[in-house]
């Protein structure tokens, strides 16, 4: 197969906090070299495409804001096609909800608010305590109000290691509310497939998929009809891999091993 575009995942693939990802470089300057068209996916729903744009830049890669998509992006765009007049409720940090206000929505933070609430966002919020969770209680006890989660990833590696993610907040609320999500976006989402196809202007036969994680970076390929890569440089391990219920059809030690699956085309 001819591939004409990639999905690259950020962190644990590109990047591992602000410092690039060794073969990240090699495996850039392959795609580029094969005129293959960009799009970065990440997980992360805190900061708009234009942050990792400055993000990538600190690790030396040259991107542009069209090139990037986050869980905020498909989050944002969800509700704005969903609820476009609706009241949203956000369990989440700052970024996020700059987000939805550049975008026009309308967001709440006090659950006794006298307009009727039409979702509850829950996503990463590392501030995230009992009284947020009560809130999310009350505001979710009403069955009419829509339980959206930006994305499902529980765990988030930095530099650091890992830290709880998005999925973890989303759990705890689900745990207490007794409901599970009506829907969760980022990848691997269809919501997150049709806009990454949408932004590569690609059939899904045309497009390959790289990242860290089985569960949302090679599950998104999979299930859109995509050709999918795994990195060994990030949180996927080999009894991971043993164990995988989602098969990549590459296992690569690093991004710069992507020359060969370029070459196969």
């Amino acid at each position: 197969m001819n591939h004409r575009g990639v999905v690259l995942d950020v962190d644990g693939t590109v990047v591992m906090g602000d410092e690039p990802i060794p073969g990240a470089a090699e495996g850039l300057a392959a795609l580029s070299d094969a005129g293959m068209r960009r799009l970065f996916v990440s997980n992360n729903p805190t900061k708009p495409p234009v942050a990792y744009v400055d993000r990538l830049a600190r690790a030396g890669f040259d991107v542009a804001a069209e090139e990037v998509m986050t869980s905020g992006t498909v989050t944002t765009a969800y509700l704005r096609e969903t609820y476009p007049d609706g009241t949203l409720f956000l369990v989440g940090e700052s970024g996020l909800r700059e987000q939805f206000l550049d975008a026009g929505l309308s967001v709440v933070r006090d659950p006794t608010a006298t307009e009727p609430i039409d979702a509850a966002v829950v996503s990463i919020d590392r501030r995230f305590d009992y009284e947020r969770l009560t809130d999310a209680l009350s505001v979710l006890s009403d069955e009419s109000v829509a339980f959206v989660g930006t994305d499902p990833d529980v765990t988030i590696p930095t530099a650091d290691g890992l830290i709880p993610g998005s999925g973890a907040i989303i759990n705890a609320v689900s745990g207490v509310t007794g409901r599970s999500p009506d829907c969760v976006l980022g990848k691997p989402s269809a919501v997150a497939q049709r806009m990454a196809l949408d932004r590569l202007g690609l059939a899904p036969e045309e497009c390959l998929v790289v990242g860290d994680r089985l569960d949302t970076d090679v599950a998104l390929g999979e299930r859109a009809g995509m050709t999918t890569a795994l990195v060994r440089t990030g949180v996927t391990d080999e009894g991971a891999l043993t164990d995988a219920a989602v098969e990549p059809d590459y296992v690569l030690d690093s991004l710069a091993d992507v020359e060969r699956i370029i070459g196969e085309g």
